[in-house]
């Protein structure tokens, strides 16, 4: 088989210029024998000055202890190493701006070191080896995925955020539900959901039209959220006008005090709504549902427990909370005419 005949030295000048990629051949003794055009670029060191020096006195900031550790074991044991910019950011002093006046930025780098030899760099003198440094710029590739990573989380904001409210929207709620239910159960914790409509809304939008609505929607929610104490408690636009509120770990007792807070809140905004009959003012209904290890066998109904108070207080005149036990709406679900009704 013929030998391969030796690219010509005009042609590897080129490439080596041509190459997008950092070029650095260093021989036993950490002497630069090769500094190319890209590697002076980004370094923003002439070959000239780089030649015949060692690395560490090449750069004016020493590389880093990893790079130099890597270096070591190719040049001393044959080691191929690859230096992940996962794990090594910026391990030499390279620059995205190619002019000293510019911004110190450091790029991103990926830096494979790969032994060469033994070869003979001076008659006699025997073989030795050498080390071949490649360096390319990860930044691209590093920012294209910071900004995939942003974008991917805008996306999962927005499919669980209401967009006019900014609070949770129903589909979050409704997956969130499931596993803090499951949670309440497994650990036999009582769990609080709460209904919220604002009363007499339609006529609200009607009257002061869709605009001033959507402004008194987020007044409401904003007012609700508010009232949260504990990064476990949930609030959520349940549909158009409705809203539901989820609190682990609250009692029956402290369910109705809550409630009635919320009421309050809400009362308080003092919105002016001259269609809703005596109040003069823009209110809310509620209904209350509580889950406790009492009503273990009616947990699946919280929901519609919860729905059932709230079609209560409504109907009792609105502006006021509707509870019913759990047991006792599972047992009996016309029991619902018979909640207990909290007025203001």
């Amino acid at each position: 088989m013929s030998a391969r005949p030796p690219v010509p030295a005009p042609v590897m000048e080129e490439i080596f210029k041509a190459i997008n990629l950092g070029l650095i051949v260093v021989d036993a003794a950490q002497t630069v024998l090769l500094w190319n055009e890209w590697i002076e670029k980004h370094s923003r060191i002439p070959a000239a000055q780089a030649l015949g020096k060692t690395i560490c006195d090449t750069f004016e900031e020493a590389p880093s202890r990893a790079f130099l550790a890597a270096l070591g074991n190719t040049l001393n044991y044959g080691l191929p190493v690859v230096l992940s910019n996962a794990l090594h950011r910026s391990p030499l002093a390279l620059y995205e701006k190619t002019e000293p006046a510019q911004e110190n930025i450091r790029i991103h780098q990926s830096i494979t070191l790969t032994p060469l030899g033994p070869l003979e760099l001076t008659d006699g003198a025997g073989g030795e080896r050498c080390c071949l440094i490649q360096i390319s710029d990860s930044s691209t590739s590093i920012k294209r995925e910071k900004i995939l990573r942003t974008h991917s989380e805008i996306l999962k904001r927005e499919a669980t955020t209401d967009g006019l409210t900014g609070i949770y929207n129903r589909r979050f709620f409704d997956e969130h539900y499931k596993m803090t239910l499951g949670q309440a159960l497994r650990h036999q914790l009582p769990l609080s959901v709460f209904m919220v409509d604002i009363d007499f809304f339609k006529e609200y939008n009607d009257y002061y039209g869709h605009i001033a609505g959507d402004k008194a929607l987020c007044q409401v929610a904003s007012a609700l959220k508010a009232q949260l104490l504990r990064a476990s408690d949930v609030v959520a636009r349940y549909g158009g006008e409705e809203f539901i509120l989820m609190l682990p770990n609250m009692a029956p007792e402290a369910a109705l005090q809550f409630a009635e807070k919320l009421r309050q809140a809400i009362w308080d905004l003092a919105i002016p709504h001259s269609k809703s009959g005596a109040n003069q003012r823009l209110s809310v209904s509620i209904g209350c549902g509580n889950y406790d290890k009492a009503s273990d066998a009616a947990s699946h109904a919280l929901l519609r427990c919860a729905d059932a108070a709230l079609y209560q207080a409504k109907k009792n005149g609105r502006n006021q909370i509707g509870y019913l036990p759990l047991q006792e709406f599972c047992l009996d679900p016309a029991a619902a005419d018979e909640l207990k009704i909290h007025s203001a």
